[in-house]
């Protein structure tokens, strides 16, 4: 088995990136596997932002994970700005291999050499794996998070 690469996503890895969304219990629900123009339009728009990063997992040529980098200004803890990972997906085949492990920590590293006060995410409620997953990585239930679907 080779190294993992993680790079900035491009468009040619758009429908593989949407396949890892939508390979999952709650992705299969709110997900498509088809690029679309709303797909197109949020790849775009990720794409053209400086504070977003799409970020994919790369081995032997095939996309094997994602995960979305937002860095967010704030007023609070003394001006400081915090990274935000959402959408962190590993294909069903390659889970519990460590390569979870691997993207996150690579990640929170991106953000600490970004000088990054503090790395936030949130996850469901019903998914008690990536709870212990992402508290053995030293993450902290220290909120409660809402949302309000619009």
């Amino acid at each position: 088995m080779t190294d993992v690469i993680f790079r900035e996503a491009v468009r040619a890895d758009l429908p593989a990136v949407i396949s890892l969304l939508a390979d999952d219990v709650l992705g299969k629900t709110r997900d498509f596997t088809e690029v679309d123009e709303a797909y197109e339009r949020a790849f775009a728009d990720i794409s053209a932002d400086p504070r977003n990063q799409l970020i994919v997992a790369e081995q032997d040529g095939d996309l094997v994970g994602c995960l979305q980098i937002t860095y967010i200004p704030g007023l609070g803890r003394h001006g400081a700005e915090r990274s935000l990972i959402e959408a962190v997906r590993v294909r069903s085949d390659r889970r519990g291999q460590g390569l979870g492990r691997e993207l996150m920590t690579w990640a929170i590293d991106q953000a600490r050499h970004r000088g990054c006060a503090l790395v936030q995410l949130t996850t469901d409620k019903s998914r008690a794996d990536a709870h212990r997953f992402y508290l053995g990585l030293g993450f902290v239930a220290s909120h409660e998070g809402m949302k309000l679907p619009l």
